[in-house]
Formats: C-alpha cells, sequence, structure tokens
C-alpha cells in the first residue's frame, strides 16, 4: 500500500521560496551557487574554465543545423531559468557547461569521491538495471539525454543495443552529436519533447530517464510517464536516477545550502512532493521497484503492465 505524500513545502523550504521570491536575492543565490560550482570543479582538477574555454572555439552553428527541429514548441515550464541560467537549457553556455558541472556537482556524493563521483553514480545506476533486468534490451531511448553523457555511458553498458538521445535543447543535443563523432559512436539523436516525442508505438524495450524528473512539474512528469509507456514494448522497462526526496542529506541541508539549491531548481517543491509510485501505476506501469543507489539518490524501475 503506498502512503500518502505530503506535497505541502516545509517551513524552511517555505522561507527559502520566500526569499527566492525577492530578485535581487534570486539573482544573488543563483551567482553564488555557480561560483561555488565552478570553484569545486577546479578543486577537484577538473579545469571547468579551460575545458569551456577550448569548446567555445568550435563551429557550433553548423553542429545545430545538423540536429535542430524547426518546428519545435517549447513548452511553457522548459522556458525559464535552470541551473543558474538565464535561458535555462536553450543556451550555448548551459550546453558547453553541462559536462564539467555534472562533475562538479556530484563530486561530494561520497567522501573523497572527486571527479570519480560522476561516473561512481552512473555505475550505482547500471549495476541496478544489471540486476533487475534480466533480459537484454535491444532498443534503448535515453530521454532527456543532454549532452549525451548518460546515453555514451548506456552504450558501454549495452554495446549490442541500438540507442536512441533525445533532448528537448537543440544546443545540448549539438555537443552531444559532436561527441559521439568523436567517439565515433553510432547514436540516433532526435530534437523532441519528451511527453511528446513522435517516435512509433512500442518502439523500445527499455527506457531511461537520468537526473531529469526533479527538472520537471508534476503535470509534465505524468505526460512523460504515459508517453514512455507508449513507447515501450510488452515487457519493457521504465528506468529512472534521480534525487532521493527521502535522503537524510536532503532533510538536514542548512537553510543556505537549500536556497542555492532551489535558485537553480525551479520545480524542486513539486519533485519531492510527487508521489512517484502512484504516477507510474496511474501511467499503465506495475508497482516500480525503488532501490537507493547513492547517499542522495535512487533508481526507480516499472515495467509495463500486462
Amino acid at each position: 500500500m503506498n502512503t500518502a505524500v505530503n506535497n505541502t513545502p516545509g517551513l524552511a523550504s517555505r522561507l527559502v521560496n520566500g526569499v527566492l521570491a525577492i530578485k535581487p536575492l534570486y539573482s544573488l543565490a543563483k551567482h553564488q551557487a555557480r561560483q561555488m560550482m565552478i570553484k569545486r570543479a577546479e578543486k577537484i582538477g577538473v579545469p571547468w574554465r579551460k575545458n569551456v574555454s577550448r569548446l567555445r572555439s568550435h563551429d557550433w552553428e553548423s553542429e545545430l543545423a545538423k540536429v535542430q527541429n524547426p518546428q519545435i514548441n517549447y513548452p511553457e515550464y522548459y522556458l525559464t531559468s535552470f541551473h543558474a541560467y538565464e535561458k535555462g537549457d536553450l543556451c550555448w553556455e548551459a550546453a558547453l557547461e553541462a559536462e564539467v558541472a555534472a562533475y562538479a556537482v556530484h563530486s561530494g556524493i561520497w567522501k573523497d569521491a572527486g571527479a570519480q563521483g560522476d561516473p561512481k553514480l552512473r555505475q550505482s545506476y547500471h549495476e541496478i538495471l544489471k540486476q533487475q533486468i534480466s533480459q537484454q534490451p535491444q532498443d534503448i531511448l535515453d530521454l532527456g539525454c543532454s549532452v549525451g553523457m548518460s546515453t555514451f555511458a548506456l552504450q558501454e553498458l549495452y554495446p549490442h543495443a541500438k540507442i536512441t538521445g533525445l533532448d528537448l535543447s537543440p544546443y545540448f543535443l549539438a555537443v552531444a552529436h559532436y561527441r559521439s563523432q568523436e567517439r565515433q559512436a553510432n547514436i540516433n539523436w532526435v530534437h523532441a519533447a519528451a511527453e511528446s516525442t513522435g517516435l512509433p508505438d512500442a518502439s523500445f524495450d527499455l527506457v531511461s530517464i537520468f537526473l531529469m524528473c526533479h527538472e520537471l512539474p508534476q503535470s509534465a512528469t505524468r505526460r512523460i510517464f504515459a508517453e514512455a509507456r507508449r513507447l515501450l514494448r510488452s515487457g519493457g522497462h521504465l528506468a529512472i536516477m534521480d534525487m532521493n526526496p527521502k535522503s537524510e542529506v536532503y532533510k538536514k541541508m542548512p537553510p543556505y545550502i537549500l536556497t542555492l539549491l532551489k535558485s537553480t531548481e525551479p520545480y524542486l517543491d513539486e519533485y519531492f512532493g510527487l508521489d512517484i509510485e502512484q504516477t507510474l501505476v496511474d501511467a499503465g506501469f506495475q508497482t516500480p521497484t525503488i532501490t537507493r543507489n547513492s547517499p542522495r539518490h535512487r533508481t526507480v524501475i516499472a515495467q509495463v503492465s500486462g
């Protein structure tokens, strides 16, 4: 039986929301969050500024033309500030910094993990996939693939599978496509919304969502789960790796850190208040398994019903 989920933010969260409603304070929090990430990356040996400077020298407009779907209509929830970028995911700055940011953010998951925190997080997710999904998937969709880090990792895990990476940001996809050419990786990149992919019914054995749900309002999450159900074959699986709202890390987080976090994640309260088990069942999946895979992340795996 599922217990009721309390969707009302606590006192500390409401105070943080009040602070962030004041625009100058919100802008300051975003700036501080960004500077903290850059310093953390440099501290663990990831040369943020140098790497990004090197990427900027590439002809990205030609890469953009290879992947961009000009017919896209961006949903309103996506046209907001994410991760301290004023234009959210719809800008080059976010795309060119995505990889170094991942190393910075994930460096603190395990003590002294440093730059190995990110690959260790992905490995912890993949170990659960291997344990709980006995049949090797032949067709895999990486939904919300960003710049392809999660897509390339899935390809290494399932080298014989056909892999598709889908994202709503053409800037992220341009970087993903460029990286796949560097790696000589055969991946199909699709510029589309996760809730309306345009891909054929029952065309995948595995749909993977890596660190996307916490960036969504609940209404979008429900539509995306329904779309994943449509895309999966009988017996197929939806796998989700994301922040764990029940983690003690978030419960004990100091208010100033919470403020910095929420300044970069506009839908965090909605995600933390989501009853993900019931939402998946409502979308046509069996009751999912939920497995802790890091001190602050969880893996949710749901199989198609019937």
